[in-house]
């Protein structure tokens, strides 16, 4: 089952590929050209028609997460992901993969804090095989102890390799548990540990039950298939799952940030020192929603490859650094985040960077952005478009992940004209708002300090 997108902030993956992928063309035409429809049983269904190959990418998304996950089960969401795959009333634990492996495909799934999601790529004639299995599990997981014990096992497993050993991972788990003050967010996805230890069979099917029905799900196929083929199908395999009563998605809100913080995490495992501070920023669906575009510019501009602000500053000209960034993911259901950082030279002392970043950031803020730097940024973002159209999974991943954290096909659709759309005063505007040292948590990730010898 590995490996899997494990999104180290609500799903960042995920944001970038929306962010690369669906870029603003000369005519503002439509990004993917989605066609849509619901079953009665409130399946929702997205077909993005691509036949350039005899390849078919199926998708089902829920629109649940680790965020959701109940006070004290944290990892839920992440250990049912898993157990997905380890049977059914009509399928043995394990011969799901199998079985699309068999047929030439390959399969895999990924959860995120918003959402999860299942993922089978085949041969356009074995969609109906894949449509037969995923749907089989929406309605018939079938687990026992048997599966439960070693699979809950192999998650812990998976936490000490990708976190516990990892010291980044570990200071972006630290980072994120200060940045969210209240919020789920603040949580890992994988789990804390000593909670993901006490994870029971009744806990993953209470939670598949209370979450896992077609009126909480998408269906996205993407490939060499028609509407009419999907819709057959989907009659066929999904329409006969009875719809469920789904309780509203309620989480708890930020209080008022007051201060600033920090976190020093040395270990003997860092080779090179790294610095990322980490804000809190509007979503596309929450907060000052109006800046998310703007704020894409913007990190183009300061981020955006050899040309951008940092790195011609940092790396290029002083010379302090070897590499510097600006990351911003807007892509959540709640809260948004914006993140900036870099890798000193070995010469250099973190906190030199550190100063020459925060220097950087407040020239923005006293001299704001050009708008030759606007429209350099918007047709940089406009250059990926048509990869993102020869794609399968770039269209699937991007509604997918609108779908499941407020959005709409439209919006996506919509992404081109947006960021045509924005204004150098917007950009400033967004700057200004995001850029505030009470919304932010700076991480310091240094090499352990070397005995002295006696």
């Amino acid at each position: 089952m590995f490996p899997r997108l494990k999104p180290l902030r609500a799903a960042l993956v995920v944001g970038l590929l929306l962010w690369a992928g669906a870029a603003p063309s000369a005519s503002w035409g439509a990004v993917f050209d989605p066609k849509t429809f619901t079953l009665p049983n409130g399946l929702d269904v997205v077909v993005i028609e691509n036949h350039r190959l005899p390849v078919v990418t199926q998708m089902v998304w829920y629109k649940v997460g680790a965020a959701d996950d109940p006070q004290g089960k944290s990892g839920i969401a992440h250990f049912l992901e898993h157990l997905m795959f380890r049977g059914s009333g009509t399928i043995a634990p394990g011969e799901f993969s199998r079985t699309v492996a068999r047929n030439g495909g390959r399969d895999n799934a990924f959860t995120s804090w918003d959402y999860t999601g299942y993922h089978q790529t085949v041969a356009a004639d074995r969609l109906e095989l894949v449509m037969k299995l995923e749907s089989d599990r929406m309605a018939n997981l079938a687990i026992t102890d048997d599966v439960v014990t070693p699979e809950r096992q192999v998650i812990i497993e998976e936490r000490r390799s990708r976190i516990d050993n990892n010291p980044a991972a570990l200071l972006n788990e630290q980072m994120n548990a200060t940045l969210f003050l209240n919020h789920p967010y603040r949580i890992p996805v994988i789990g804390w540990q000593h909670e993901m230890a006490t994870l029971t069979q009744k806990d993953a099917l209470d939670f598949y039950r209370r979450h896992y029905a077609p009126n909480n799900a998408i269906l996205i196929i993407s490939g060499d298939v028609t509407v009419e083929q999907v819709r057959d199908l989907a009659a066929k395999y999904y329409a006969p799952i009875p719809r469920r009563d789904i309780a509203p998605r309620v989480r708890l809100r930020e209080p008022l940030h007051t201060s600033a913080r920090r976190i020093v995490l040395e270990s003997d495992r860092v080779r090179e020192p790294r610095l990322t501070r980490e804000y809190l920023a509007p979503s596309y669906t929450t907060g000052d929603k109006q800046y998310a575009y703007a704020l894409q510019v913007l990190e183009t501009i300061l981020s955006g490859g050899a040309t951008s602000r940092l790195y011609r500053k940092l790396v290029e000209e002083d010379k302090i650094a070897v590499s510097a960034w600006v990351s911003y993911e807007p892509s959540a259901l709640d809260y948004g985040t914006i993140s900036v950082g870099g890798q000193p030279r070995a010469d250099v002392p973190l906190s030199k960077l550190e100063e020459a970043i925060d220097l950087e950031i407040a020239r923005l803020l006293k001299d704001g952005v050009t708008a030759d730097e606007v429209s350099r940024a918007k047709n940089q973002l406009v250059s990926s478009a048509d990869y993102a159209r020869d794609s399968l999974r770039r269209g699937a991943m991007a509604i997918g992940t609108a779908l499941t954290t407020g959005q709409t096909v439209a919006d996506v659709e919509a992404w081109p004209e947006r960021i045509g759309g924005v204004t150098p005063e917007q950009v400033n505007a967004a700057a200004r708002l995001v850029f505030n040292a009470v919304n932010s948590v700076t991480g310091a990730l240094l090499p352990a300090p070397r005995p002295s010898r006696s």
